[in-house]
């Protein structure tokens, strides 16, 4: 019995689930087929009956769209407005730029004038929908998300995502042709991050080198997601741009 080929035939569409005779011990309605971002996963749970297992299938143009819609949805459920005193300051986030090589114009990069932040804006469909803001001096969180999105930061453009931790590691990316860097802003990814993630054919998780086990972790939840997932051993921080890392980003970027 081919189950692959059962299951093939079944033809589910991204979030479908199907139950069924189980093909292996022909026990009523025990067996289940799900499609979940296109990820393929299938038991039958009757205790004695071993019939499990998962395979990929390709996402369908419109099943992306429908999963960025959602993502979308969610985010404007959820308003921003931009604070009157997030200003284009260049001069008085020059000296940040200019340490990490970064480009504030083209990275359309905000002053907040209020708490002293350089101001990483999150866009959405050309609309800023939330902002990440880096501490320029002593306040403290040294980052701080000012409204409520469930997007994460993103740079550049691109089949390519690499996952970072930072906005600064995620502009440095971004500057890299065929890459966008993502920023997850935080320890765990959610099922935003992975449904937006799911858009690319690559994903590179490239978190810090003391992170391998929450790199391992974030590799291990895309699979589901994201066809190609690779994973960046570091030597630092991506945003300091080693140019060992970045040699190693390009290669596994193409």
């Amino acid at each position: 019995m081919n189950i692959l080929s059962i299951i093939n035939d079944l033809s589910l569409t991204n979030g479908e689930t199907k139950r069924m005779t189980c093909p292996i011990c022909n026990t009523k309605n025990t067996f289940t087929v799900t499609n979940n971002m296109g990820s393929i996963i299938w038991n039958c749970y009757k205790a004695s009956c071993t019939a499990s297992g998962g395979t990929r299938t390709t996402l369908t143009a419109e099943d992306i769209r429908k999963s960025l819609g959602r993502v979308a949805e969610e985010t404007h459920a959820i308003s921003f407005s931009k604070p009157e005193w997030f200003v284009r300051d260049y001069e008085s986030i020059s000296g940040f730029c200019d340490t990490w090589g970064l480009d504030a114009q083209h990275l359309g990069l905000l002053y907040d004038v209020k708490e002293h932040r350089v101001v990483f804006p999150v866009v959405h469909n050309g609309v800023m929908v939330d902002a990440t803001g880096r501490s320029l001096g002593k306040r403290i969180p040294k980052w701080k998300r000012y409204g409520k999105s469930i997007l994460p930061y993103a740079s550049g453009h691109g089949k390519t995502a690499v996952v970072v931790e930072d906005c600064i590691s995620a502009a440095v990316v971004g500057d890299s042709d065929g890459c966008v860097g993502v920023a997850v802003l935080g320890t765990s990814l959610s099922n935003a991050h992975k449904e937006y993630l799911s858009q690319f054919s690559t994903a590179v998780i490239a978190l810090d080198p003391d992170a391998l086990p929450k790199t391992l972790q974030f590799a291990k939840e895309l699979r589901g997601y994201v066809d190609n997932v690779k994973v960046l051993r570091l030597t630092d921080d991506l945003k300091y741009q080693e140019p060992t890392d970045i040699q190693n980003l390009l290669t596994l970027g193409d």
